[in-house]
Protein backbone atom coordinates (compact mmCIF):
# COMPACT_ATOMS: atom_id res chain seq x y z
CA UNK A 1 0.00 0.00 0.00
CA UNK A 2 1.19 3.24 -0.69
CA UNK A 3 2.70 5.44 1.99
CA UNK A 4 0.71 8.44 0.99
CA UNK A 5 -2.81 7.75 -0.94
CA UNK A 6 -4.76 10.91 -2.51
CA UNK A 7 -7.83 10.66 -4.10
CA UNK A 8 -10.19 12.79 -5.67
CA UNK A 9 -8.58 16.11 -3.30
CA UNK A 10 -10.22 19.42 -3.57
CA UNK A 11 -10.70 22.37 -1.39
CA UNK A 12 -12.80 24.82 -1.91
CA UNK A 13 -13.30 28.06 0.43
CA UNK A 14 -15.99 30.69 0.41
CA UNK A 15 -14.30 34.20 0.37
CA UNK A 16 -17.30 36.94 1.24
CA UNK A 17 -18.43 39.43 -1.63
CA UNK A 18 -18.22 43.01 0.02
CA UNK A 19 -19.27 46.12 -2.51
CA UNK A 20 -18.01 49.37 -1.79
CA UNK A 21 -19.30 52.25 -0.03
CA UNK A 22 -21.39 52.95 3.24
CA UNK A 23 -24.40 50.48 1.33
CA UNK A 24 -22.03 47.64 0.41
CA UNK A 25 -21.12 47.40 4.36
CA UNK A 26 -24.59 47.87 5.08
CA UNK A 27 -25.74 44.95 3.09
CA UNK A 28 -22.34 42.77 3.64
CA UNK A 29 -23.60 43.02 7.66
CA UNK A 30 -27.11 42.54 7.33
CA UNK A 31 -26.83 39.78 4.36
CA UNK A 32 -23.71 38.41 3.07
CA UNK A 33 -23.11 36.68 -0.22
CA UNK A 34 -20.12 34.40 -1.17
CA UNK A 35 -17.85 33.54 -4.03
CA UNK A 36 -15.93 29.88 -4.12
CA UNK A 37 -12.27 29.94 -4.50
CA UNK A 38 -11.45 26.49 -5.97
CA UNK A 39 -7.79 26.42 -3.99
CA UNK A 40 -7.14 22.24 -5.06
CA UNK A 41 -9.24 20.83 -7.83
CA UNK A 42 -9.50 17.09 -7.41
CA UNK A 43 -5.97 15.82 -7.79
CA UNK A 44 -4.89 12.33 -7.04
CA UNK A 45 -1.64 10.82 -6.81
CA UNK A 46 0.14 8.21 -4.93
CA UNK A 47 3.64 8.08 -3.24
CA UNK A 48 5.21 4.81 -2.65
CA UNK A 49 7.97 4.57 0.83
CA UNK A 50 11.13 5.84 0.45
CA UNK A 51 10.12 7.90 -2.55
CA UNK A 52 11.72 11.94 -2.48
CA UNK A 53 9.08 13.28 -4.90
CA UNK A 54 9.15 17.37 -6.04
CA UNK A 55 5.73 19.41 -5.44
CA UNK A 56 5.81 22.20 -8.03
CA UNK A 57 4.04 25.29 -8.70
CA UNK A 58 3.36 28.77 -9.12
CA UNK A 59 2.63 31.19 -5.90
CA UNK A 60 -1.58 30.25 -5.69
CA UNK A 61 -0.96 26.98 -7.30
CA UNK A 62 -1.83 24.81 -4.22
CA UNK A 63 0.98 23.64 -3.07
CA UNK A 64 0.91 24.74 0.56
CA UNK A 65 -2.92 24.00 0.41
CA UNK A 66 -2.15 20.19 -0.70
CA UNK A 67 0.68 19.92 1.80
CA UNK A 68 -1.44 21.40 4.93
CA UNK A 69 -4.63 18.71 4.02
CA UNK A 70 -1.27 15.67 3.69
CA UNK A 71 -0.32 16.65 7.02
CA UNK A 72 -4.34 17.53 9.12
CA UNK A 73 -3.78 21.13 9.04
CA UNK A 74 -7.02 22.13 7.26
CA UNK A 75 -10.14 19.36 6.41
CA UNK A 76 -10.35 18.25 2.79
CA UNK A 77 -13.67 19.68 1.38
CA UNK A 78 -13.89 16.49 -0.89
CA UNK A 79 -11.95 13.40 -2.08
CA UNK A 80 -9.62 11.03 0.33
CA UNK A 81 -6.64 11.39 1.81
CA UNK A 82 -4.36 8.65 3.69
CA UNK A 83 -0.78 9.19 4.82
CA UNK A 84 1.27 5.67 6.50
CA UNK A 85 -2.39 4.51 6.62
CA UNK A 86 -3.95 7.51 8.77
CA UNK A 87 -6.55 10.01 7.88
CA UNK A 88 -4.40 13.05 8.65
CA UNK A 89 -7.68 15.86 9.37
CA UNK A 90 -7.91 13.03 12.50
CA UNK A 91 -4.75 13.94 13.92
CA UNK A 92 -4.61 10.78 16.03
CA UNK A 93 -1.28 10.65 17.93
CA UNK A 94 0.09 7.70 16.12
CA UNK A 95 -0.37 9.68 12.98
CA UNK A 96 1.69 12.75 14.43
CA UNK A 97 4.81 10.02 15.23
CA UNK A 98 4.99 9.15 11.47
CA UNK A 99 5.06 12.55 10.00
CA UNK A 100 6.21 16.03 10.37
CA UNK A 101 6.05 19.39 8.49
CA UNK A 102 9.15 21.57 7.83
CA UNK A 103 7.99 25.13 6.68
CA UNK A 104 10.73 27.44 5.64
CA UNK A 105 9.37 30.46 6.40
CA UNK A 106 7.92 29.33 9.74
CA UNK A 107 10.36 28.41 12.51
CA UNK A 108 9.23 25.70 16.31
CA UNK A 109 12.76 27.06 17.82
CA UNK A 110 12.02 29.41 20.81
CA UNK A 111 13.56 32.21 19.70
CA UNK A 112 15.69 33.42 22.97
CA UNK A 113 16.57 29.96 24.12
CA UNK A 114 19.29 27.69 23.02
CA UNK A 115 18.28 24.93 20.17
CA UNK A 116 18.79 22.23 22.71
CA UNK A 117 16.24 23.31 25.23
CA UNK A 118 13.82 23.24 22.33
CA UNK A 119 15.08 19.75 21.54
CA UNK A 120 14.36 18.90 24.70
CA UNK A 121 10.92 20.05 24.70
CA UNK A 122 10.28 17.96 21.76
CA UNK A 123 11.28 15.31 23.22
CA UNK A 124 8.91 15.61 26.15
CA UNK A 125 6.58 15.72 23.71
CA UNK A 126 7.21 12.52 22.04
CA UNK A 127 7.46 10.97 24.50
CA UNK A 128 11.44 9.79 23.91
CA UNK A 129 13.44 8.15 26.61
CA UNK A 130 16.49 9.68 27.19
CA UNK A 131 18.72 7.47 25.92
CA UNK A 132 16.89 7.30 22.65
CA UNK A 133 17.11 11.25 22.35
CA UNK A 134 20.72 11.44 23.05
CA UNK A 135 21.19 8.89 20.22
CA UNK A 136 18.82 10.47 17.93
CA UNK A 137 20.39 14.25 18.75
CA UNK A 138 24.16 12.91 18.19
CA UNK A 139 23.29 11.25 14.78
CA UNK A 140 21.16 14.25 13.48
CA UNK A 141 24.04 16.66 15.11
CA UNK A 142 26.89 14.88 13.19
CA UNK A 143 24.96 14.82 9.85
CA UNK A 144 23.81 18.49 9.98
CA UNK A 145 27.62 19.50 11.41
CA UNK A 146 25.76 21.56 14.45
CA UNK A 147 27.55 20.06 17.19
CA UNK A 148 28.58 23.53 18.50
CA UNK A 149 26.09 25.09 17.32
CA UNK A 150 23.08 23.73 19.91
CA UNK A 151 24.10 25.40 23.00
CA UNK A 152 23.79 29.46 21.70
CA UNK A 153 20.43 31.33 21.36
CA UNK A 154 18.27 30.46 17.94
CA UNK A 155 18.53 34.18 17.74
CA UNK A 156 22.39 34.10 17.32
CA UNK A 157 22.74 31.68 14.15
CA UNK A 158 22.76 32.06 11.29
CA UNK A 159 19.44 31.51 8.74
CA UNK A 160 21.04 28.62 7.60
CA UNK A 161 22.43 26.97 10.94
CA UNK A 162 18.58 27.98 11.95
CA UNK A 163 17.38 26.22 9.06
CA UNK A 164 19.24 22.86 10.18
CA UNK A 165 18.39 22.99 13.95
CA UNK A 166 15.01 23.54 12.45
CA UNK A 167 14.91 19.78 10.29
CA UNK A 168 17.04 18.66 13.44
CA UNK A 169 13.45 19.58 15.89
CA UNK A 170 11.52 18.20 13.10
CA UNK A 171 13.56 14.45 12.59
CA UNK A 172 13.83 13.64 16.20
CA UNK A 173 11.13 11.31 16.46
CA UNK A 174 12.35 9.36 13.02
CA UNK A 175 8.90 10.13 10.67
CA UNK A 176 8.67 7.90 8.40
CA UNK A 177 7.38 10.96 5.77
CA UNK A 178 8.59 14.27 5.86
CA UNK A 179 6.68 17.40 4.14
CA UNK A 180 8.83 20.10 3.45
CA UNK A 181 7.59 23.61 2.35
CA UNK A 182 10.48 26.02 0.86
CA UNK A 183 13.30 24.30 3.45
CA UNK A 184 15.75 26.26 1.54
CA UNK A 185 14.17 29.49 1.35
CA UNK A 186 16.47 32.77 1.22
CA UNK A 187 19.45 30.44 2.42
CA UNK A 188 22.74 31.02 0.51
CA UNK A 189 24.35 29.03 -2.03
CA UNK A 190 26.21 27.03 0.28
CA UNK A 191 23.56 26.56 3.09
CA UNK A 192 21.19 25.15 0.30
CA UNK A 193 23.61 22.87 -0.58
CA UNK A 194 24.08 21.28 2.79
CA UNK A 195 20.49 20.82 3.54
CA UNK A 196 20.16 19.09 0.11
CA UNK A 197 22.93 16.36 1.04
CA UNK A 198 21.42 16.10 4.87
CA UNK A 199 18.07 15.37 3.21
CA UNK A 200 19.81 12.76 0.35
CA UNK A 201 21.61 11.10 3.44
CA UNK A 202 18.50 11.05 5.83
CA UNK A 203 16.89 9.90 2.48
CA UNK A 204 18.96 7.08 1.93
CA UNK A 205 19.92 5.70 6.07
CA UNK A 206 15.82 5.93 7.02
CA UNK A 207 13.86 5.85 3.67
CA UNK A 208 12.12 8.22 4.87
CA UNK A 209 9.32 9.33 2.31
CA UNK A 210 9.45 13.11 1.38
CA UNK A 211 7.54 15.27 -0.20
CA UNK A 212 9.33 18.93 -1.17
CA UNK A 213 7.93 22.19 -2.70
CA UNK A 214 10.75 24.66 -3.78
CA UNK A 215 11.29 27.70 -6.08
CA UNK A 216 14.63 26.30 -6.43
CA UNK A 217 14.73 24.13 -9.14
CA UNK A 218 18.51 23.51 -7.83
CA UNK A 219 16.71 21.43 -4.97
CA UNK A 220 14.05 19.41 -7.18
CA UNK A 221 17.12 18.72 -9.98
CA UNK A 222 19.36 17.06 -6.50
CA UNK A 223 16.81 15.08 -4.89
CA UNK A 224 13.67 14.56 -6.89
CA UNK A 225 13.46 12.10 -9.64
CA UNK A 226 10.14 12.14 -9.95
CA UNK A 227 7.96 15.49 -9.98
CA UNK A 228 4.19 16.50 -10.01
CA UNK A 229 3.15 19.88 -11.00
CA UNK A 230 0.42 21.60 -9.85
CA UNK A 231 -1.42 25.08 -11.66
CA UNK A 232 -4.63 26.97 -10.52
CA UNK A 233 -5.40 23.75 -8.09
CA UNK A 234 -4.98 20.82 -10.85
CA UNK A 235 -2.71 18.39 -10.87
CA UNK A 236 -1.07 19.22 -14.53
CA UNK A 237 2.00 16.72 -14.37
CA UNK A 238 3.08 13.96 -12.54
CA UNK A 239 6.08 12.24 -14.09
CA UNK A 240 9.87 11.78 -14.43
CA UNK A 241 11.89 15.21 -14.63
CA UNK A 242 13.41 13.61 -18.05
CA UNK A 243 9.62 13.10 -19.26
CA UNK A 244 8.90 16.86 -18.22
CA UNK A 245 11.83 18.05 -20.03
CA UNK A 246 11.01 15.64 -23.23
CA UNK A 247 7.18 16.46 -23.22
CA UNK A 248 6.97 20.34 -22.34
CA UNK A 249 10.26 21.77 -23.46
CA UNK A 250 10.46 20.76 -27.55
CA UNK A 251 13.25 23.06 -28.01
CA UNK A 252 17.07 24.06 -27.45
CA UNK A 253 18.80 26.67 -26.47
CA UNK A 254 21.40 28.19 -28.80
CA UNK A 255 24.03 30.72 -27.12
CA UNK A 256 26.44 32.46 -29.83
CA UNK A 257 29.17 35.09 -29.28
CA UNK A 258 29.14 37.16 -32.17
CA UNK A 259 32.13 39.55 -33.48
CA UNK A 260 29.85 42.54 -33.10
CA UNK A 261 26.23 43.32 -31.81
CA UNK A 262 23.71 42.34 -34.61
CA UNK A 263 19.88 44.11 -34.44
CA UNK A 264 17.42 42.36 -32.49
CA UNK A 265 15.09 42.66 -35.42
CA UNK A 266 17.51 41.03 -37.77
CA UNK A 267 18.52 38.22 -34.84
CA UNK A 268 14.66 37.62 -34.26
CA UNK A 269 14.50 35.48 -37.67
CA UNK A 270 17.08 32.55 -36.06
CA UNK A 271 14.47 31.75 -32.88
CA UNK A 272 12.76 33.50 -30.16
CA UNK A 273 15.23 35.68 -28.26
CA UNK A 274 15.80 34.72 -24.66
CA UNK A 275 18.72 37.68 -23.85
CA UNK A 276 21.25 39.64 -25.90
CA UNK A 277 24.08 41.13 -23.74
CA UNK A 278 26.07 42.81 -26.00
CA UNK A 279 27.83 40.18 -28.42
CA UNK A 280 26.22 37.12 -26.70
CA UNK A 281 22.79 36.12 -27.51
CA UNK A 282 20.40 33.53 -26.39
CA UNK A 283 17.78 31.66 -28.79
CA UNK A 284 15.37 29.03 -28.01
CA UNK A 285 15.09 26.92 -31.33
CA UNK A 286 12.36 24.33 -32.06
CA UNK A 287 14.02 20.71 -31.96
CA UNK A 288 12.78 19.88 -35.50
CA UNK A 289 14.44 23.45 -37.16
CA UNK A 290 18.08 23.37 -34.90
CA UNK A 291 19.90 21.56 -37.42
CA UNK A 292 18.99 24.17 -40.08
CA UNK A 293 18.69 26.98 -37.70
CA UNK A 294 22.51 26.56 -36.89
CA UNK A 295 23.31 26.69 -40.55
CA UNK A 296 21.76 29.59 -40.97
CA UNK A 297 23.70 31.42 -38.48
CA UNK A 298 27.02 30.10 -39.25
CA UNK A 299 26.36 31.11 -42.62
CA UNK A 300 24.99 34.47 -42.06
CA UNK A 301 26.30 35.76 -39.04
CA UNK A 302 30.31 36.39 -37.56
CA UNK A 303 29.83 33.72 -35.29
CA UNK A 304 32.89 33.36 -33.03
CA UNK A 305 31.69 30.77 -30.81
CA UNK A 306 28.15 28.73 -30.84
CA UNK A 307 26.50 26.28 -28.09
CA UNK A 308 23.91 23.97 -27.81
CA UNK A 309 21.88 22.73 -24.75
CA UNK A 310 18.83 21.73 -23.02
CA UNK A 311 17.26 24.73 -21.70
CA UNK A 312 17.48 25.36 -17.70
CA UNK A 313 14.72 23.21 -16.29
CA UNK A 314 13.58 26.51 -14.16
CA UNK A 315 12.69 28.01 -18.08
CA UNK A 316 10.88 24.94 -18.58
CA UNK A 317 8.66 25.05 -15.25
CA UNK A 318 7.99 28.84 -15.71
CA UNK A 319 6.98 28.56 -19.36
CA UNK A 320 4.71 25.84 -18.50
CA UNK A 321 3.15 28.02 -15.67
CA UNK A 322 2.77 31.08 -17.58
CA UNK A 323 1.94 29.62 -21.01
CA UNK A 324 -1.04 28.06 -18.43
CA UNK A 325 -0.58 23.91 -19.76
Amino acid sequence: MSIIAVEHLSKIYPVAIKQPGMKGTLSHFFHRTYREVKAVQDISFYIEEGEVVGFLGANGAGKTTTLKMLTGLIHPSQGQVRVAGYIPYKRQSQFLQKMSLVMGQKQQLIWDLPALDSLRINAAVYHLPDKIFQQRLGELTEMLSLAEKLTQPVRKLSLGERMKAELLAALLHHPQVLFLDEPTLGLDVNAQAAVREFLREYNQRYQATILLTSHYMADITALCERVMLIHQGELIYDGSLEELLERFAPYREVKIELSEPVSEAKLAAYGEIEAIEGKEVRFLVQREKLTTTVAQILANLEVLDLNVNEPPIEEVIGRLFRQGI
